[in-house]
C-alpha cells in the first residue's frame, strides 16, 4: 500500500527584544549562567510578571509579514506541567486566544507555488535550561533563558515532503530575519522546531495517527528526522502493527527517531487563563501603524529584482535569501555599477571571501561603493576582468579604494594596440611550430596564444584586444 505524509511544523522563535518577555532582565545569550534572571524569571512567590509590548509589537508585525489575522482581543493562560527547569510549575503561554490567527505564506517547488496555512501564531515564554554533560549523578539548571520571549507559529498539516517541510522552515527563516524580529540562529536555538508526522493511504482524507519530533534546530535535521519517522511509520504499518501517538526525539549522530514519552492532549496541561497578566486589547489604529512599518518583505523583493535589475531568478533568489545581502548589493547598484555585473561579483568573489574567513556582511570590510567604483574600471578598460579579482581581494584585505590599488601595484590595463602588437609578433616568433599547427586548422590555440600574452604581460593586457590582434596577424602570417 502507498503511504502519503502529513507534515505539520510548530516553530518557536526568540524575540530579539533586550529585555525578557514578562520581567526587565537582559536576553544576551551565553552569559555565565542565572546572571540573568531575578524573581519574575526565576518565578518567586508573589512575583509579578509585566508584558514587553515590544514582544507584541513584533508578533503582531510577524502576524502581518504572513498574512494573518490579528486578534482584537487575546490573553495568556498557564500550561501546567512540571520539569526542574520550570520553577514556576507552569509556562506563560497562549491557548485559547493566540494573538494571530489563519495566515499562510507561499514556497516554490519545482516552480509551483505552494501555499501551507499557517493556523496560528501566539506568545510565550521560554523554559531554562537543564545542563547534563560535566556533571555525575546530577544535573545542573541555568535559568537565563527561563521568560525570554517566544512566538510559536503553527502550520496548517499542508506539508506532504521532508523538502518541502526544509523549504518553509527556510522561508520562516528569512521572513523573521527581514522582519528583525528575529535572528534565526539556529545553532543557538533561536529558532527551532517541533514536527508533526503521520501517514494514510494515498487517497484517503482522514488522518494518521501521528508523532511528534522535538527540538530540531536545523534545515538538514529536519528533513532528516521527517525522512526516517516516515520511513518507519510506513514500516509499522506495512509490517501489521500500529503507529502510537508519542514525543520522539532526534538522534542526529544515530540518524534515528527514538520514544522519549507519550504524547500529551491539551487538556494533560490544565490550561486556564493567567490571572496575573489582563488580557491585551489591540486597536486597529495600531495594527495599521504597525503594518505601515513592515520593510519590502523577500517576495515582493524578488520579484522586483526580476522586473527592475533583469536579473535572472536564480540570481534574485540567492540575493532576496538574505535582507542584508539584498541590501548590500542595491547599495552597488545605486553607486553606478551594472545589476548583473554587481550581482555576479557579491554572489561570486565577495560570499567566497566572506565564507572562507567565517564572517558575515556586517563585519564585511569592504563597502559596496569599493566594488561599484571597481567595476567602472573595468568598463572603461582601466583594468581586465583578470586584474579586478586580484584588485577585489586587496580591497576585501586593505580596505584601500581600486584606484589606489592599480595605481600602487601597476595594474592598469594595456590597451595600446602598437605595444600589444610587439608583444605578439615576439611570441608568435617564438612559436613557429604553434602557428603553422593553428594555421593548419587548430584554431583552438587561439586560447594558447591569449594565455601566453597574458602571462607575459602579467594579466594587464586587455583581453579584447588582443583576441583582435591575434587572428589578424595570425592570417597575415598565413
Amino acid at each position: 500500500m502507498k503511504y502519503e505524509p502529513v507534515i505539520g511544523l510548530e516553530v518557536h522563535a526568540q524575540l530579539t527584544t533586550d529585555s525578557k518577555i514578562f520581567c526587565g532582565c537582559s536576553t544576551r545569550f551565553a552569559a555565565e549562567p542565572n546572571t540573568q534572571t531575578c524573581p519574575v524569571c526565576a518565578g518567586m512567590p508573589g512575583a509579578l510578571p509585566v508584558m514587553n509590548k515590544k514582544a507584541l509589537e513584533y508578533t503582531i508585525k510577524t502576524g502581518l509579514a504572513m498574512n494573518c489575522r490579528i486578534s482584537p482581543f487575546s490573553r495568556f493562560a498557564r500550561k501546567n506541567y512540571f520539569y526542574p527547569d520550570l520553577p514556576k510549575g507552569y509556562q506563560i503561554s497562549q491557548y485559547e486566544l493566540p494573538i494571530c490567527i489563519d495566515g499562510h505564506i507561499e514556497i516554490v517547488v519545482d516552480e509551483d507555488v505552494k501555499r501551507i496555512g499557517i493556523t496560528r501564531i501566539h506568545m510565550e515564554e521560554d523554559a531554562g535550561k537543564n545542563i547534563h554533560e560535566g556533571a555525575s549523578g546530577y544535573s545542573l539548571v541555568d535559568l537565563n533563558r527561563a521568560c525570554v520571549p517566544l512566538m510559536e507559529i503553527v502550520s496548517e498539516p499542508d506539508i506532504r515532503t521532508p523538502a518541502d517541510a526544509a523549504l518553509y522552515m527556510k522561508k520562516l527563516r528569512t521572513i523573521l530575519r527581514y522582519l528583525g524580529v528575529c535572528d534565526g540562529n539556529m545553532e543557538q536555538g533561536s529558532l527551532r522546531c517541533d514536527a508533526n508526522i503521520s501517514i494514510r493511504p494515498i487517497g484517503e482524507t482522514a488522518f494518521g495517527t501521528r508523532t511528534e519530533l522535538k527540538n530540531i534546530n536545523s534545515f538538514r535535521f529536519v528533513e532528516r528526522a521527517i525522512d526516517y519517522e516516515i520511513a518507519r511509520q510506513t514500516r509499522v504499518l506495512e509490517e501489521g502493527g500500529h503507529v502510537v501517538q508519542e514525543t520522539r526525539l532526534w538522534d542526529s549522530a544515530a540518524g534515528r527517531t527514538y520514544s522519549m514519552r507519550s504524547k500529551e492532549e491539551a487538556h494533560d496541561y490544565r490550561y486556564f487563563p493567567d490571572p496575573d497578566l489582563v488580557p491585551m486589547v489591540v486597536d486597529d489604529a495600531w495594527v495599521e501603524e504597525i503594518r505601515s512599518s513592515l520593510v519590502e518583505l523577500p517576495d515582493v523583493r524578488r520579484e522586483r529584482f526580476v522586473n527592475l535589475y533583469k536579473l535572472p531568478e536564480d540570481d534574485a533568489d540567492m540575493l532576496t535569501s538574505d535582507r542584508m545581502l539584498a541590501d548590500w548589493f542595491e547599495d552597488v547598484v545605486k553607486a553606478g555599477a551594472e545589476p548583473k555585473a554587481a550581482s555576479n561579483w557579491v554572489m561570486g568573489e565577495l560570499m567566497r571571501l566572506l565564507n572562507e574567513e567565517n564572517l558575515s556582511l556586517e563585519d564585511c570590510p569592504l563597502k559596496p561603493g569599493q566594488l561599484a567604483a571597481m567595476l567602472k574600471l573595468m568598463n572603461d578598460d582601466v583594468i581586465s576582468g583578470k586584474i579586478a579579482k586580484t584588485v577585489f581581494e586587496e580591497m576585501y584585505r586593505t580596505g584601500k579604494s581600486p584606484d589606489v590599488i592599480v595605481k600602487e601595484k601597476g595594474l592598469v590595463q594595456i590597451s595600446d594596440s602598437s605595444e600589444l602588437e610587439k608583444i605578439i609578433k615576439k611570441l608568435l616568433d617564438d612559436s613557429p611550430k604553434e602557428v603553422e599547427r593553428y594555421l593548419a586548422g587548430e584554431t583552438k590555440l587561439i586560447g594558447f596564444f591569449v594565455g601566453r600574452v597574458m602571462k607575459d604581460t602579467k594579466g594587464k593586457a586587455n583581453p579584447k584586444i588582443v583576441n583582435d590582434l591575434l587572428r589578424k596577424m595570425l592570417r597575415s602570417s598565413f
